[in-house]
């Protein structure tokens, strides 16, 4: 699929015959205070409206109180997690199950081997193999520890392997930072060609159809981290083998080429495909789903002089497409919010004569991918992914899955038949697939079988009725047998945000959770894709406050149903759930027991003057409009704290490096909260000093910081197991 993604990423006996103990809010021996921020108040006054930002020095990270005020708060917020009895015993069965786990993120056929990103078993990082054929063996290929140093690792940001399978290019950045250098590896030999690019952070790496170079975008030279235009005005280039980077061709930026329009947070790029003659040049605004499409002859391309025919603009709905035989396929929510797909040639590019190959039905279609036997077409049904082949006859055969689940992608290759796909759900731990022409689907032995007991786990999925009458999905996950009494611990989390959906997943890190005796719950609200484009449109911008209160709506739910009570539930937010915690944390405090806002999106008001801020704008709005400054004041958490409220339990996390959310964000909200509550309630940010927004921790990391996120809910709610002495 035709498209860059740049946000897309997150022990004993039953808890159940305990009796609940009330927690205590401090420790008795514990005299640790966190920092109080300095308030330095700057009134502005925005479309008739006066806003005061109390600790606007927070986002110069030169100030000189910035680095004591954020590692003051790390120190305490480790110091009170430490203290927590029951917290290490946790940590021990998160990291016993999460190193039985052979994960997988990512596979793709070429040249005929198949390459795949796996953590094996027992391992704390995510490498590449290779192996000849589905059933040869693989062969370690990337390796990010041997990259890593004294107290930082390494991580692939991403990887692609050329048509004829010869090389790998790839991106590695140090501790989270996504600070991509982009390096190209012989596969056969295992060495590095000489060749390193920096500012390689995304990629967007297309091979030319004859492996010999590629086209990638990279950020403008002088892109510095932290810098509000970082991420403005990015660059297409062509890069040629044992070439100096130097030497490599500028294709596409704004202002370059008149037929190609762009806006300084349009992010370019040019994807080519084996078998075809064309380049198809992409232009997506920010992290807008809709992309602007042009044609090319190859040729001019690979000579520096692309010819670009329009194809469609990003008011037509196009979010995705692929190139097979003559043709172009599109993915298109015009007139469809769940999607249809529409074909065009290359030789008169025209949605509006385009011939609808897939017309718009029950199920979200999500995803294209072409193989060499046809189309392969991913949707979303009831929460459910459907695989079927489109074939160049336009009949459709549908992949037999083993089992419902989820298909978190597939990946196909244009000079090979069939595809390849991952499966899994709420209880059941992901399987790779091959799914054949014929709709046959046979299990990879690249991951491994789990060897663990599941069958004492079971989930369901429920409809909530929310405020206005909408009906809001739930899962609910949980241990068999587990009570509607209304004691169990509930761990509810929501995302709402880019049309990215939540769908039902294997997490080997809920299981200690379930076992504990708690209850976990996800709600799909207004703002994600789960339910297509008119679901993503209903919570954003103006309409985003129903994000948080379908949050709010399914709480009151499973309070009611008996999962759990107001005093044992615990809302997560991460990333850009952060707005709906935050906000659910600030319009119904007493709904809760604890938030957890996890590199959270807390200060919309001045989201836009971070590093990552101008390219959301399309998500969120700007403030320099007056129906922009609306939704996003309504938006930011920060500016809704209350003196004298009595808050919840909070605990806030960041990483140091982070791009996508600066820390500045959780360190802003981190100290409203504090001076403001009345509870007396623990306010704490833990600090990541080794990360960024979470892409790229180590498994080690994400153990530990879900084993204190566990200890501090069942602290907070109650478990005296979890209680100081």
């Amino acid at each position: 699929m035709l498209m860059i993604d740049r946000r897309r990423l997150l022990a004993g006996s039953s808890a159940l015959g305990l009796a609940a103990a009330a927690p205590r809010f401090a420790f008795a021996d514990d005299a640790l205070r966190p920092p109080v921020a300095s308030v330095r108040p700057v009134t502005e006054t925005l479309h008739g409206v006066t806003v005061t930002d109390p600790y606007r020095w927070m986002e110069k990270p030169s100030d000189p109180e910035w680095t004591p005020y954020l590692m003051g708060q790390n120190a305490y917020a480790r110091a009170v997690l430490a203290k927590i009895p029951g917290r290490e015993a946790v940590a021990t069965r998160i990291g016993a199950i999460s190193g039985k786990v052979t994960a997988i993120s990512a596979v793709q056929p070429a040249g005929g081997m198949i390459f795949s990103e796996i953590r094996p078993a027992g391992a704390n990082t995510f490498k590449v193999y290779v192996r000849p054929g589905a059933t040869g063996e693989d062969r370690l290929l990337l390796d990010p520890d041997g990259m890593a140093g004294a107290g930082t690792h390494f991580s692939i940001d991403y990887w692609i392997a050329s048509p004829d399978g010869r090389f790998v290019a790839f991106g590695s950045s140090p501790a989270g930072s996504e600070n991509s250098v982009l390096h190209i590896l012989d596969v056969a030999s295992g060495t590095a060609l000489p060749e390193e690019i920096d500012r390689a952070q995304f990629g967007g790496v297309s091979w030319l159809p004859n492996s010999s170079g590629f086209f990638f975008t990279r950020l403008k030279e002088g892109a510095k981290h932290g810098d509000p235009d970082h991420y403005l005005d990015s660059v297409v280039w062509l890069h040629k083998l044992n070439t100096d980077p130097a030497t490599d061709i500028k294709l596409l930026t704004k202002g370059f080429d008149p037929r190609v329009p762009m806006q300084d947070i349009d992010t370019p790029s040019i994807f080519a495909q084996v078998g075809s003659d064309v380049a198809i040049g992409v232009v997506q605004g920010g992290v807008q789903n809709e992309i602007d499409l042009y044609a090319s002859p190859l040729e001019a391309a690979f000579l520096g002089k692309p010819v670009w025919t329009p194809v469609c603009t990003r008011a037509e709905g196009v979010t995705g497409a692929v190139l097979f035989g003559h043709d172009l396929l599109l993915l298109t929510h015009q007139n469809a919010p769940r999607y249809r797909v529409v074909k065009t040639s290359f030789a008169e590019p025209n949605l509006t004569t385009a011939t609808e190959v897939v017309p718009e039905g029950p199920a979200v279609v999500k995803s294209l991918s072409a193989a060499r036997d046809g189309v392969y077409v991913l949707s979303l049904n009831a929460g459910l992914g459907e695989v079927f082949r489109l074939g160049a006859d336009g009949q459709k055969t549908a992949m037999r899955l083993p089992y419902p689940g989820t298909v978190a992608f597939i990946s196909t290759d244009p000079l090979a038949d069939g595809c390849w796909f991952t499966l899994d759900s709420w209880v059941r731990p992901p399987v790779l697939c091959y799914g054949a022409p014929d709709g046959t689907v046979s299990l990879s032995e690249i991951a491994p079988k789990l060897d663990l007991d599941l069958s004492r786990y079971e989930s369901r999925e429920v409809l909530v009725k929310a405020r206005d009458g909408t009906d809001v999905p739930l899962s609910i996950v949980y241990a068999k047998g587990t009570p509607l009494s209304g004691k169990a611990p509930c761990y509810l989390t929501a995302y709402g945000a880019y049309g990215i959906d939540l769908d039902p997943g294997f997490s080997p890190r809920v299981l200690p959770w379930l076992d504990l005796g708690g209850v976990y719950a996800v709600a799909h609200v207004r703002g994600g894709g789960e339910l297509g484009e008119g679901w993503h449109q209903a919570g954003q911008k103006l309409t985003k406050p129903n994000s948080w209160r379908d949050c709010i709506d399914c709480a009151r739910y499973l309070i009611a149903k008996g999962w759990t009570s107001a005093g044992k539930l615990a809302v997560e937010g991460t990333s850009a759930g952060g707005i709906m915690i935050g906000r659910f944390l600030t319009e119904a405090p007493d709904q809760l027991a604890v938030a957890i806002v996890r590199v959270g999106d807390s200060n919309a008001l001045r989201f836009e003057f971070m590093e990552a801020g101008a390219p959301n704008i399309p998500e969120f709005g700007t403030i320099a409009d007056p129906a922009g400054f609306k939704g996003l004041q309504e938006m930011d958490a920060v500016s809704h704290v209350k003196d004298g409220v009595r808050y919840p339990a909070v605990m806030l996390t960041t990483g140091v490096n982070d791009p996508r959310v600066a820390p500045w964000e959780p360190g802003k909200f981190t100290a409203r909260l504090q001076a403001a509550t009345a509870s007396g309630k623990p306010v704490i940010l833990r600090v990541e000093m080794d990360a960024g927004h979470g892409i790229g921790s180590t498994r080690k990391q994400r153990d530990d910081e879900t084993a204190d996120t566990y200890a501090f809910i069942l602290w907070q709610t109650g478990d005296p197991r979890f209680q100081p002495h």
